[in-house]
């Protein structure tokens, strides 16, 4: 019985050659299609997960607020160079405390200028953001206790203002 199935099968298969072509054809674009979606998701889910990943699992942000309640539209409370010492020492398993500010500025270099955010922090900004300087060197000694004005930039401000 399977026997005469399979060779009535394999006879219409051969009677119509470009259905059965089509079909198989259909088929392989279909598994195809498959295949190439399910790569596509796992590489883009790969792909967040490392860039998550790479922010440290480890990583704790700790920001000064408002508050809460009555006067929570006053300005926020700031952190001194003390409270970034307290953390570091009182707090065990702290590989890097890495204070910094932000803000909206022009740099300018000739006839360049060039729109950014700088930030002001420390040379452990590096480590706690798994950051490492492609060119140059981290801030000196002497450069963060002087407070002098100094900068690193990144590859877009060079190649923006230094063409």
């Amino acid at each position: 019985m399977l026997g005469t199935s399979l060779l009535l099968a394999l006879k219409e298969i051969r009677r119509h050659k470009t259905r059965s072509f089509l079909t198989t054809l259909g088929i392989i674009i279909g598994v195809a299609s498959v295949v190439t979606m399910v790569s596509l998701g796992n590489g883009a889910t790969q792909s967040v997960q490392d860039q998550v990943s790479s922010l440290g699992t480890n990583m704790l942000v700790v920001r000064p607020s408002r508050g809460f309640g009555r006067g929570g539209g006053s300005r926020p409370t700031l952190f001194e160079l003390d409270d970034v010492e307290a953390i570091q020492t009182q707090i065990a398993g702290i590989r890097a405390v890495a204070p910094q500010t932000a803000t909206q500025a022009t740099a300018i270099f000739e006839a360049q200028n060039w729109s950014t955010t700088v930030t002001g922090t420390t040379n452990e900004y590096f480590q706690a953001s798994n950051l490492e300087l492609d060119v140059g060197r981290e801030f000196s000694d002497s450069e963060l206790i002087g407070g002098k004005s100094v900068c690193i930039i990144g590859e877009t401000i060079r190649a923006n203002l230094f063409r």
